[in-house]
C-alpha cells in the first residue's frame, strides 16, 4: 500500500492538542487489518485533496437497513476513482443510553464489531447525541446493525424525523439534579421510536433533558423540546458551610466571585459571614451553587421547566428555546404521561403546520407564539420568556383593550 502524501494534514498535528489526523494515521499505520489500513489511507488522501482544492467531495444519497428509513448518513465520494477504498464512507448512528452510561464490556464489543464491518473510526458523541460509527461501505451496514441490535442497541435518527435524545449524567452522579432525567429521556424516546426510524416530519425534532439550569447538554440552544430541572421554593443555605467557605477563601474572594456575580443582585454577605438570599429575584443561573456546592443547593419543591424552539443556524439564525411551561411537577406516573402527551401534541402540530426544512422555532417565529400555544393546548402565562426584557419602559395604556380581545377570542374558541 502506497501512502498518500498529506503535507497540509500533517500541520494539524503540530499544535498542543490531540489531532484527529493522528488517530486516523494510527489506524492506517498500526491496525492489523489491511482493509482498515487502505480505507483510512484513501480517506486521508481525499481529505488532503479537499484541502488543496478547497472543495468538499462527499455527496449524500439514500441508504438504510431493513425496516428503517433513517439512522444512516450516506457518504459517497465524487473522487472515488482517485481514492477507491474510501469511495463509500457511510456513518451509522447508534442511540446512546440515557445519561451516556456504558459498561466497558459494551464499549469493547462496539469496537470489535466496528473493526469487523467498518473503518474503526468512532465519535462519542455527535451533535445530535448519537454514537457515530464513521466509515462503512453499503454492503457492511446491514451486518453491523444486525450485530449491535442483537445485543440491545438501536439506530438513531437521521433525516426529517425525531432525532436521538440526550440527557445529562443526572441524579446518578450530580448533586444539582432536580428531576429524573433518565426516566424522562427513556419515556420520550420509547414513545417516539417509530418517528425516529421512519422520517415523516417537515424537518428534525430534538429532545434534550438537563437535570438543572446548568443545562450540561445545551438543550436551550439545541433542542426543539428542552426539559430543564428546576425548583420553585427557596434555595437551601447551610450557613455553617458559608462561614467555612469565607474562612477558607476570604471575604474578598466570596464577594468578588459569588456576591457581585449574581445577575439580579439577589445575594448579600452579612457581617457575621452568613448569606442572605432574595429568592424572589433569584433567576436560577446556578453560579453561586456551582462555586459553593456545600453551602448552597436547590430547594425541595423540584420539577421541570419546558422550553421549545431552540436550534442552531438554519433559515433565520440561532434561536434559544422559549419557555412555554414555567414549572411542572413530575411526582406521579400521570405527570409523566402528561409530559409525553404534550410532546405528542407539539410533534403533531409541527408535522401539520411547519414548512419543509423548517425547525419548530422557525415555525413559531412565522406563525406567532400565541397561535402555537393555542394549537398545542397550553394556556398563556406571563412567565413564558423568549428573552429577558432589555428596556425598563413598558407601555400599559392599551393593556385592558388587548386583554379583552384575548378573553373574547378564548370564549369564541369554546
Amino acid at each position: 500500500m502506497k501512502k498518500h502524501d498529506t503535507p497540509m494534514l500533517d500541520q494539524l498535528q503540530d499544535g498542543p492538542w490531540p489531532s484527529f489526523i493522528s488517530g486516523i494515521k494510527r489506524l492506517r499505520d498500526e491496525h492489523p487489518e489491511q482493509r482498515i489500513n487502505e480505507m483510512t489511507n484513501d480517506l486521508l488522501g481525499q481529505l488532503q485533496h479537499s484541502y488543496e482544492t478547497r472543495k468538499g467531495y462527499w455527496k449524500g444519497g439514500t441508504l438504510s437497513v431493513y425496516g428503517y428509513g433513517g439512522g444512516i448518513i450516506p457518504r459517497f465520494s465524487e473522487v472515488g476513482d482517485k481514492f477507491p477504498k474510501s469511495r463509500e464512507f457511510h456513518t451509522l448512528r447508534i442511540q446512546p443510553p440515557a445519561g451516556n452510561f456504558y459498561s466497558t464490556d459494551i464499549l469493547r464489543r462496539f469496537a470489535d464489531d466496528w473493526e469487523k464491518y467498518g473503518s474503526g473510526l468512532v465519535t462519542f458523541h455527535g451533535q445530535t447525541g448519537n454514537i457515530m460509527f464513521i466509515g462503512a461501505d453499503s454492503e457492511s451496514t446491514q451486518g453491523f446493525f444486525d450485530e449491535v441490535n442483537e445485543y440491545g442497541w438501536d439506530l438513531g435518527g437521521a433525516g426529517p424525523c425525531v432525532r436521538t435524545g440526550m440527557s445529562c449524567v443526572g441524579s446518578a452522579r450530580c448533586e444539582q439534579s432536580c428531576c429524573n432525567e433518565h426516566k424522562i429521556h427513556r419515556l420520550l424516546m420509547n414513545n417516539f421510536t417509530d418517528d425516529v426510524h421512519r422520517p415523516a416530519l417537515p424537518y428534525k425534532f430534538k429532545f434534550k433533558v438537563s437535570g438543572c439550569p446548568n443545562d450540561c447538554v445545551n438543550s436551550i440552544e439545541r433542542a426543539d423540546f428542552a426539559v430543564i430541572g428546576t425548583w420553585r421554593d427557596d434555595m437551601k443555605v447551610e450557613q455553617e458551610e458559608v462561614k467555612a467557605a469565607v474562612a477558607k477563601k476570604g471575604r474578598k474572594y466570596i464577594i468578588d466571585n459569588v456576591i457581585t456575580r449574581c445577575p439580579t443582585k439577589a445575594l448579600s454577605l452579612n457581617d457575621d459571614d452568613t448569606l442572605d438570599v432574595d429568592n424572589r429575584n433569584c433567576v436560577r443561573c446556578m453560579h453561586c451553587l456551582n462555586v459553593m456546592p456545600k453551602a448552597l443547593s436547590p430547594g425541595d419543591d423540584k420539577g421541570i421547566t419546558l422550553l421549545v424552539g431552540g436550534k442552531r443556524t438554519l433559515k433565520i439564525g440561532d434561536l434559544f428555546g422559549t419557555v412555554v411551561v414555567p414549572f411542572m411537577k413530575l411526582d406521579t406516573e400521570e405527570d409523566y404521561e402528561g409530559l409525553v402527551e404534550l410532546a405528542e401534541n407539539m410533534i403533531d402540530f409541527f408535522a401539520e403546520n411547519a414548512l419543509e426544512h423548517e425547525r419548530t422555532g422557525e415555525m413559531i417565529e412565522r406563525i406567532g407564539l400565541v397561535n402555537f400555544l393555542e394549537g398545542v393546548g397550553i394556556e398563556v402565562d406571563p412567565n413564558m420568556l423568549d428573552h429577558p426584557r432589555t428596556c425598563s419602559y413598558v407601555r400599559m395604556d392599551s393593556w385592558d383593550e388587548e386583554a379583552e380581545k384575548w378573553f373574547a377570542r378564548k370564549q369564541a374558541a369554546g
